[in-house]
């Protein structure tokens, strides 16, 4: 019986040896897996903080040309509001006028279309020609929108 006893108690120590010992491999199996995701994480991280990083410098760039676009904006303004001023000043009637002197109407009509499609083409992107960016005198500007088809002509 004492001999059962220790052969009981001798399974039951091996057995809880082999017990811990894969618990412990388990363990270890457990830590490296552990290691490699938190790896992968901070990979994850430093890149999301890349994209964090390059979306506000975007959206620094987007504010700021959004300011640019606000000054063009508000010379365009002041021009259409010239241009207003232009057509209702005093008791013009455009119709009576055209009827009166209908050739002089019609340059006045093609020079200011035509100044105007340039107007839309500057805002559009194209170019400014060299007579364009050095107009100074009222004469050699473009009347439609000198804010931006002008830049060294200063009213006076």
């Amino acid at each position: 019986m004492f001999g059962s006893v220790r052969l009981i108690f001798a399974v039951l120590i091996i057995s809880s040896l082999a017990g811990a010992a894969t618990y412990v491999m388990k363990l270890r199996s457990d830590n490296a897996i552990l290691q490699a995701n938190q790896a992968k994480l901070e990979q994850a991280v430093s890149s999301q903080k890349d994209v964090i990083e390059k979306q506000k410098k975007d959206f620094a760039e987007i504010m700021e040309a959004n300011q640019q676009l606000n000054k063009v904006l508000a010379g365009l303004k002041q021009d259409i509001d010239d241009l207003d001023k232009r057509f209702n000043k005093g008791n013009r009637d455009l119709g009576k006028a055209s009827i009166e002197r209908p050739d002089y109407i019609e340059k006045v009509i093609n020079r200011g279309t035509d100044r105007a499609a340039r107007c839309i083409e500057i805002a559009s992107g194209a170019p400014l020609t060299e007579q364009e960016k050095n107009a100074t005198k009222k004469e050699e500007i473009n009347t439609e929108c000198p804010s931006i088809a002008n830049p060294k002509y200063v009213p006076y």
